[in-house]
């Protein structure tokens, strides 16, 4: 029997505050028994409670286990954050007496999203494995698939016993919920972004547990100085702000009208979802996000936009008439707790083209690709033509290439013979459009809830349709688990931009006079920018693929005095360069596999 700490059950007004547990000491004196004083609330800048057994229950972990899991999970977590890092870890997990080779084996299944540390859900997990391999089991990615994980006994862990007898463990530990599962306090990091000065606000390596932690210090103290400088949030992308870096993965969903873009969503969800409205015609008017709620509801774009929690705010800058076509689909579901879906407006064709939208539907789409994680162009076999703003609209994408998957859906309503031509008409199209010198892969298939029309594709094509929809449900699968390796990418992308927006206003303002004719001097550096870029592209020997379009900065500067901007600091260039050549590859080192 594994000893277990249940917290007493009593009337919710008992303790206000989370109880504290004493940690005793074997070496100092502060070995007292009596409680601690409750701790104060949560100040204005922290995060809420957060739920910390929910993942716990999707490998199967019964209620039971969950409790002694929560009580070691207390044990394991010394500074009671919510979080078992790499360091943690090796000394919790040493009591198991396994092999360094098994361990790190253990670690990789369980952090299989790369975030440097392990949640409950994840610590849970990481038990089951290690019992899995002091039963002689080899630990493999399908070992958390196993049907007996249920009845599977924690595992033996030398010196726990002592220990868990001792009441140690500084951890908040709050009444247990319905299901019988115990929360903890994540580390507050909302503070980093207040409206405060970065250099008032130096955030202690100790307070930084994760990659994604490491990254928010990083950006408020060495990268945003630079972009607030040279106003690089107006000629690119919005300031980050807190919920940008915790935002959970997305899927944006592009097409023509009617090809199937909210189908899919439902066919994934396995149920409709609130705001969903499906039909031949142009049905959805409105860019949708998808995403987990405690209930089932439609949250206005006005609304959705200004909430501080939710990664929307940049969306302001398009204005009303785009919030007013925007909004937000929120309901309870275990996908949605890892992907959010953007569905969008379907894309005009034809005579529909001359109807002019009220707001900039490429610069929106633009806004949402370099936001999410994967992006899906939806064909259908008979609407393959490309219209001019499909094609503006698949121009936005710029540098986002790797994101864009392909997805010929529908395509049981042809033959097998017409759909070799289909795919080869939708390879011919996109070739013109996409400027990539790989070649772009296409998902076939029919997903939707309906069978397969097995009378138009025979058992050939039935059986090409459900592999090519595993392979596409593989794809999305690994979305989350490569979601912290996308934030670290998308950062050091931004870093780059924003470092190379730097040197261009830095050469802009060195070519303005000193006292007249700086209206002249303007006009002319903004018509012959093209070899202003130039300029800094030798002078800084800097790939050109990585500047900014050269029309799109003209339209922006043409709102600003050159002369107003500030002059080049090498200072905030070079703590721009020591992030990306130290800072970063550091954080990445120090939350890797720990037993590497």
């Amino acid at each position: 029997m594994h000893p277990r700490s249940t917290p007493k059950r009593g009337r919710r007004d008992e303790h206000p505050h989370p109880v504290r547990f004493p940690f005793v000491h074997s070496c100092c004196r502060c070995c007292s028994r009596q409680p601690l004083p409750p701790p104060p609330p949560p100040t204005r800048g922290g995060r809420p409670w957060m739920e910390i057994a929910r993942s716990a229950a999707a490998v199967g972990c019964s209620k039971e286990h969950q409790r002694i899991y929560a009580d070691w999970f207390a044990i394991a977590d010394p500074d009671g954050d919510g979080r078992v890092t790499g360091a943690d870890a090796t000394k919790f997990f040493a009591m198991s007496g396994l092999s360094r080779a098994d361990l790190k084996q253990v670690w990789a299944i369980a952090d299989s999203k790369r975030q440097g540390y392990l949640g409950f859900g994840e610590f849970a997990a990481a038990m089951q494995l290690v019992s899995l391999a002091q039963a002689g089991n080899e630990i493999t990615q399908d070992s958390l698939k196993r049907e007996d994980l249920s009845s599977l006994d924690p595992p033996e862990m030398k010196g726990l016993d002592e220990l868990l007898a001792r009441s140690m463990a500084i951890v908040n530990v709050v009444r247990p919920q319905e299901n019988g599962t115990p929360q903890v306090q994540a580390p507050s990091t909302n503070s980093w972004f207040s409206s405060k000065s970065a250099k008032k606000i130096q955030t202690p390596l100790t307070a930084v547990t994760s990659v994604i932690d490491g990254l928010k210090r990083l950006y408020i103290e060495k990268l945003k100085p630079l972009e607030v400088a040279y106003r690089f949030n107006d000629f690119a992308s919005p300031l980050l702000t807190n919920s940008d870096f915790d935002a959970k993965p997305m899927v944006m969903l592009l097409g023509q009208y009617s090809t199937g873009k909210t189908t899919f969503i439902k066919h994934l969800l396995k149920s409709n979802f609130p705001g969903a409205h499906i039909g031949p015609e142009p049905t959805t008017d409105r860019f949708v996000v998808v995403m987990s709620g405690s209930d089932e509801r439609t949250v206005p774009g006005n609304t959705i936009a200004v909430q501080a929690d939710m990664p929307f705010n940049g969306l302001t800058t398009f204005g009303g008439a785009f919030l007013s076509k925007f909004e937000c689909s929120q309901m309870p579901h275990p996908l949605l707790d890892h992907i959010t879906f953007v569905d969008t407006p379907g894309v005009l064709s034809g005579e529909k083209q001359r109807t002019q939208r009220s707001y900039d539907f490429t610069g929106v789409t633009s806004w949402f690709a370099a936001k999410c994680d994967v992006i899906l162009l939806l064909f259908d076999p008979h609407k393959l033509d490309i219209s001019d703003e499909f094609k503006r609209v698949i121009s936005s994408l710029r540098g986002n290439e790797d994101k864009i998957r392909v997805v010929l859906n529908k395509a049981d309503q042809v033959d097998t013979q017409q759909l070799m031509r289909v795919y080869g008409a939708l390879m011919w199209s996109l070739g013109k459009v996409l400027n990539t010198p790989e070649v772009m892969r296409v998902y076939i298939g029919s997903f939707n809830d309906k069978p397969v029309n097995e009378s138009a594709v025979g058992p050939i094509g039935k059986e090409l349709f459900e592999k090519e929809q595993e392979d596409l449900l593989a794809d999305l699968k690994d979305i989350p688990k490569k979601a912290c390796d996308r934030r670290v990418n998308e950062f050091v992308k931004r870093a780059r931009a924003a470092k190379i927006h730097a040197y261009i206003i830095g050469q802009l303002k060195k070519e303005m006079p000193a006292m007249m004719g700086k209206a002249k001097a303007q006009q002319r550096l903004i018509d012959n920018l093209q070899d202003e870029f130039a300029k800094v592209q030798r002078e800084y020997h800097l790939p050109a693929g990585d500047f900014p379009d050269v029309e799109h900065f003209k339209q922006v500067l043409a709102g600003y005095s050159i002369d107003k901007f500030e002059k080049m600091k090498p200072k905030m260039v070079q703590a721009v360069d020591d992030m990306l050549a130290h800072d970063i590859p550091d954080l990445l080192k120090n939350f890797s596999n720990p037993y590497q």
